[in-house]
């Protein structure tokens, strides 16, 4: 006779994750389960693209890697100074007033 499998067995959590339970309604339910189907996902895996598209909207880093990135990028920003603009000397913008042409035409024969 087979053993039955632990209760919890359908979570393979690695030491290093942390769980949050969240609630949907039927609808949305529906459209990630089959958004996963056809992505050939787990909705976990989709869970996880979901969750790094929002940090990255927001400019949060989501892991090491992308932290450091940003840290280096930063630090590189401070250390370049931004070259000051300098206007060029020149003919003035030219006057954009022009006759309305209110006034009498010549006309062409």
């Amino acid at each position: 006779m087979a053993k039955k499998a632990p209760k919890n067995a359908h979570k393979a959590q690695s030491p290093d994750t942390k769980g949050k339970r969240i609630e949907f309604d039927i609808e949305t339910w529906q459209a990630l389960d089959v958004m996963a189907r056809e992505r050939m996902m787990t909705f976990q895996e989709l869970a996880d693209e979901a969750f790094r598209d929002v940090l990255k909207k927001y400019g949060r880093p989501y892991d090491v890697r992308d932290a450091l990135k940003k840290s280096a990028r930063a630090a590189d920003a401070e250390k370049t100074p931004t070259p000051i603009k300098k206007k060029k000397a020149g003919r003035k913008a030219p006057n954009s007033k022009r006759p309305t042409g209110g006034g009498s035409r010549r006309a062409r024969s």
